[in-house]
């Protein structure tokens, strides 16, 4: 499928499942911790710094927030796991909203899950990892903030993350930097191409 990324617009907000729109489009959500790096990513898909907030402050995405990309397909940004200063019933509520998206019954295509490559994985990213396996969710992992290491410790880097988790050999991962834009297009290609 042709995707024009830049052809993108903000589509919706909802704090709830109810208020999520209804769409025909495959959808492509993003997973991952509060200041992972989702707003960067999709500014950085879309060739637009201005589409999605990113924010200085982390938790700040307490809803989903929806992008419409060329009329073909949706991107769900969810609110990010752990930082959030708010308070415990707060963050039970945002996290509960993450969790009651994937059973919805929404048209979920594909999970782009993100994490900083300099971070170990926090319990939150392998629970994701065991639910997204165990029911059968198609997914890409996605490190972000790769331009911190040289391409030799980017490799050295990947070679000890592959450890700790034991990806499959056929495991869909990428390394991004949306400010250097580094493994953007390959990213892009890859979406395109799984939505054929």
């Amino acid at each position: 499928m042709d995707i024009n990324f830049r052809k993108a617009r903000f589509k919706a907000l909802a704090a709830t499942i109810d208020q999520c729109p209804e769409s025909d489009l495959p959808e492509i959500v993003l997973s991952g911790r509060s200041n992972v790096g989702k707003s960067s990513l999709i500014n950085a898909l879309t060739d637009n710094r201005k589409l999605a907030r990113v924010s200085q402050t982390p938790g700040k995405t307490r809803a989903v927030v929806f992008f419409d990309i060329d009329g073909k397909l949706l991107i769900a940004d969810l609110p990010g796991y752990g930082y959030a200063k708010v308070s415990r019933e707060k963050k039970a509520e945002f996290s509960s909203l993450a969790d009651s998206y994937f059973t919805s019954g929404r048209k979920i295509s594909l999970v782009l899950h993100l994490m900083d490559i300099r971070r170990d994985p926090t319990e939150e990213d392998i629970a994701m990892f065991e639910y997204m396996n165990t029911n059968n969710v198609r997914y890409f992992v996605v490190f972000t903030k790769c331009d911190k290491f040289s391409a030799a410790g980017l490799r050295k880097r990947l070679d000890e993350i592959n450890k700790i988790y034991d990806f499959e050999e056929n495991a869909d991962i990428f390394a991004v930097s949306s400010d250097k834009k580094l493994g953007i297009t390959e990213l892009q290609e890859a979406i395109a191409k799984l939505l054929l």
